[in-house]
């Protein structure tokens, strides 16, 4: 009865007979709930680490896709500066080629007129020669 009378004041006995404002039951569970904040938030600490961690990583593949990509563009690049090398040089050595071509032909063309021009020569020799 004592102890109803108490309980209806919101006092309460413990196991070890001590007097508490709190119902053993309810100080229990608020231990029990404490215990599990507790390892709540050791868990969430541990998440957190493994997610930086997971960060990390990802930034530093990130960064490493990004020296690959920026490695490839400059290799694409330098392939074409060269593609476009060798068509210039392509371009200069048919001029070249084309205008060797036309000094041949003009060789060739005072070649003949040089050999006309040395058998009316000899020619005129020969003639010279026998009215003597």
């Amino acid at each position: 009865m004592a102890k109803d009378v108490l309980a209806e004041a919101g006092l309460h006995f413990d196991e070890l007979n001590k007097l508490r404002v709190l119902d053993p039951e309810v100080t229990q569970q608020t231990i029990e709930l404490k215990e599990e904040c507790k390892a709540f938030v050791d868990k969430i600490g541990q998440f957190q680490k493994i997610v930086g961690g997971l960060i990390e990583l990802v930034d530093q593949l990130a960064k490493e896709a990004e020296n690959e990509k920026m490695k490839a563009i400059g290799a694409r690049n330098l392939l074409k500066s060269i593609a476009k090398q060798r068509e210039a040089q392509q371009q200069q050595l048919q001029a070249l080629i084309a205008e060797k071509k036309m000094q041949l032909e003009r060789y060739r063309v005072e070649y003949e007129a040089l050999c006309k021009v040395e058998a009316e020569q000899n020619e005129f020799i020969d003639q010279f020669i026998f009215q003597k």
